[in-house]
């Protein structure tokens, strides 16, 4: 019986949608310590559950029309690097976060992906980042009242 599957028919939406499935199934699994609750009484659980179920019914669904996607043999990978530094610095700040609190990590975190990735002017960039940030911040903190991380230096 001749199989049909080669690494030569194998398209980006494959690996894609494989991605998304054992990801979201990892991160389910490590999860299960937070409780779901109920729709009257929804516990902190529930809303990260949800989400990484629907990001495993879109990653079958990725797989399903995966033969309309690109040869994954044909992807150009010239832009790695520039998704290498948006991985790093993202991590940077994500490290930074709890210690720096949130008004201070996300300026910083959209300076530099302003400034290094992007090569924005720094007065353009400066502004920007604390324009945003502070957004953020009134939306999230005050509107909606999440808590939000204050660090170090209590804002």
């Amino acid at each position: 019986m001749r199989s049909h599957f080669s690494f030569g028919s194998l398209r980006s939406d494959h690996i894609a949608g494989a991605f998304f499935i054992v990801f979201g199934i990892i991160v389910f699994a490590l999860s299960g310590d937070l409780p779901f609750g109920s729709l009257s009484s929804p516990g902190a659980g529930m809303m990260p559950k949800l989400l990484l179920v629907l990001m495993i019914v879109f990653g079958i669904a990725l797989l399903f029309g995966a033969a309309a996607s690109q040869p994954f043999a044909g992807i150009e990978w010239s832009d790695g690097s520039h998704a290498l530094m948006v991985v790093v610095i993202a991590g940077i700040a994500i490290t930074l976060y709890q210690t720096l609190g949130f008004i201070l990590t996300m300026t910083l975190l959209v300076f530099t992906l302003l400034i290094v990735v992007e090569r924005k002017p720094v007065l353009n960039a400066a502004a920007y980042s604390i324009g945003l940030t502070m957004i953020a911040w009134w939306v999230f903190g005050k509107a909606l009242k999440s808590p939000l991380e204050t660090g170090i230096l209590g804002f």
